[in-house]
């Protein structure tokens, strides 16, 4: 489990599994690699995997706050990629990060794993209604932390994004470690809500042509379905699956059955 150096971070990150096909695991926002744990067991004689700790996340590097979260964040995710083309596993923030780097590296990706990734720019691009109901999220998580409230900002999130936890049953250990974390959120705004890099423009989307599973699951917010949808409908080797009973947080709360769909997704692969 070691700490190197990666894109001018030190970064944290934990290998898993030790089957044939190796893979890179990208978490979602205030959680670590080990968030990968229930999933990686259930999946260890088929990868080997590699997870790592984004910036400002578990044990890697806090970020600098220069440029942007979601440019840096991808800049290190890519410094994990090999020579020979790897499986991308990306949980909502880190599906994100992995479809940028599909985008950018193509020929590194063999398959791509989308796990409720929340590029709200295809929302937004669907619908107003969307767009406006992420836009009032992320002003009561920018305005918490504009009152100096990092807690209060970490409610917010959790409240739409937590799958059902408890903010006041949590350990303290964890709420403070989300509040520290808060901040990248908004940070990402420019990425996932405007699409300043330009990930839906033109034929991108369509010009991508590995294996991707769209999976989320079926209790999550309205806005899942329509930026799975909107994914799914424009990837041309794109297959979109739901997992009954889960909601935003599906791959730590159903790792059995997250892993049952990644395994036949690779079989028809």
């Amino acid at each position: 489990m070691p700490i190197d150096t990666r894109a001018g971070y030190e970064i944290y990150h934990r290998e898993m599994g030790e089957g044939a096909r190796e893979a890179l695991f990208l978490h979602c926002s205030l959680a670590h690699s080990g968030a990968w744990k229930g999933l990686s067991a259930e999946l260890s004689g088929a990868f080997h995997m590699v997870a790592l700790d984004h910036l400002s996340h578990g044990q890697s590097a806090a970020w600098s706050g220069v440029g942007d979260y979601h440019d840096a964040s991808t800049e290190v995710a890519k410094s994990f990629l090999q020579d020979a083309p790897i499986d991308l596993v990306g949980h909502s923030f880190g599906a994100t990060v992995a479809l940028r780097i599909a985008l950018e590296a193509p020929e590194k990706v063999r398959s791509l794993v989308l796990i409720e990734p929340v590029l709200f720019s295809v929302a937004k691009a669907a619908s107003e209604q969307f767009g406006a109901g992420y836009l009032s999220e992320i002003s009561r998580i920018s305005n918490a932390l504009e009152r100096g409230d990092s807690s209060a900002a970490a409610r917010a999130f959790l409240e739409v994004w937590g799958g059902g936890q408890n903010w006041d049953a949590m350990p303290a250990p964890m709420k403070e470690a989300m509040a520290a974390q808060i901040h990248v959120v908004p940070a990402c705004q420019a990425v996932l809500f405007d699409d300043v890099v330009g990930l839906l423009k033109g034929q991108r989307l369509e010009a991508l042509t590995c294996p991707v599973l769209m999976l989320r699951g079926a209790l999550s917010p309205d806005v899942m379905g329509v930026i799975n949808d909107g994914l799914a409908a424009r990837l041309p080797n794109a297959q979109s699956v739901s997992v009954a009973g889960a909601g935003h947080m599906v791959p730590i709360t159903h790792p059995k059955e997250t892993a049952g769909e990644m395994r036949r997704f690779f079989r028809k692969g």
